[in-house]
């Protein structure tokens, strides 16, 4: 499609704001709308250091519907890039009502903006979680979702993935390209980007970082009884901005097709939580303190991803490793990289 305005939501995030840049450097002209609930609004100095040019920023929350006509009324938008949204699986469990009000209910809000002002695409940041426990297959985009999941948020982002397959039939003009997404990690690597959740971080590498930086004094392991090699949970990790490039692969392809497009984007490799903690303590030459505890309720002990779809369609394929992620974080820390 040509090089047109996209709205990112969510777009100060950790991904939102990583997609902004590529996005930009990509020649597409990037708006973003946060809430700021769990980022900050210096992201949009960060943004505009790195690619020359500071997006226009809109403070607004999604479940505002009247403000977030506001801002569909100033513009005249090609493409919704949709990440905004609450993420963290063990506080979904224990505070399900709000994640379904704000991620469900947002999306909801959202979607009748974009009918309503005429558009008819949609980027929309899913998650492996959709897929439930599949064992220790990898998971594709033909297995069945829905079925077995174990926590709201996941939950919630299969009811949006459905109501965005309802959508499209009610409307033929309607596209969506549904990204299912594993474990994003690192930063940019011009250590001015990085993860940085306002509130205590609920995924594993913000906890990573805060131990290296001597916020938290060890990193807690949930769990070493899983059946994995080292008895703890293997994940997809995905550096960001791999994951970033991804969108614009899906934006570029979003009109061709079928209404709407499913892809993962992940390595198709897993990494266990103790193989993370080694490859941290060698990209930072220093020993990462930790303790084992019991299982956290939600978690699966394998999601990988099988991502032969995306490298097929799309023409996108990971190309940054887990050690570059590291090394990635250590200069968005300010720390110094070994080696």
């Amino acid at each position: 499609m040509a090089k047109g305005q996209i709205l990112i939501t969510g777009g100060t995030g950790y991904i939102g704001s990583h997609a902004a840049i590529e996005l930009i450097q990509a020649g597409y002209k990037v708006k973003i709308l946060d809430n700021l609930y769990n980022s900050k609004i210096t992201v949009l100095d960060q943004i505009e250091k790195i690619t020359g040019v500071r997006p226009e920023f809109y403070e607004v929350d999604i479940r505002d519907a009247v403000e977030l006509a506001k801002v569909f009324e100033k513009n005249s938008f090609d493409t919704v890039m949709h990440f905004a949204g609450l993420k963290a699986v063990g506080e979904s469990v224990k505070q399900p009502l709000r994640y379904y009000e704000n991620n469900v209910g947002g999306t909801i809000n959202l979607l009748e903006c974009m009918e309503e002002y005429g558009v008819d695409n949609i980027v929309f940041s899913s998650s492996a979680t959709v897929y439930g426990d599949q064992g220790e297959k990898k998971c594709s985009e033909e297995m069945e979702t829905g079925r077995g999941l174990t926590n709201p948020y996941g939950r919630t982002k299969y009811m949006i993935e459905e109501i965005l397959k309802d959508t499209a039939v009610a409307n033929p003009k309607f596209r969506a390209v549904i990204l299912r997404y594993f474990n994003p990690i690192g930063a940019h690597q011009s250590g001015l980007l990085g993860e940085n959740p306002n509130d205590k971080p609920n995924n594993l590498m913000p906890f990573i970082m805060k131990v290296a930086t001597g916020e938290i004094p060890e990193l807690t392991v949930f769990g070493n009884d899983y059946d994995t090699k080292d008895g703890t949970c293997r994940r997809d990790y995905i550096h960001v901005v791999d994951l970033a490039k991804g969108h614009v692969a899906a934006v570029e392809k979003i009109d061709e097709g079928e209404q709407v497009k499913v892809y993962n984007l992940g390595s198709g490799e897993g990494t266990s939580v103790l193989e993370m903690v080694k490859a941290f303590s060698e990209a930072s030459g220093k020993a990462l303190p930790h303790k084992i505890v019991g299982r956290r309720a939600g978690d699966l002990a394998v999601i990988c991803a099988d991502p032969g779809k995306a490298e097929r369609e799309l023409g996108w394929k990971v190309e940054l490793s887990i050690a570059e992620a590291m090394q990635d974080t250590l200069r968005y820390l300010g720390m110094e990289v070994e080696g």
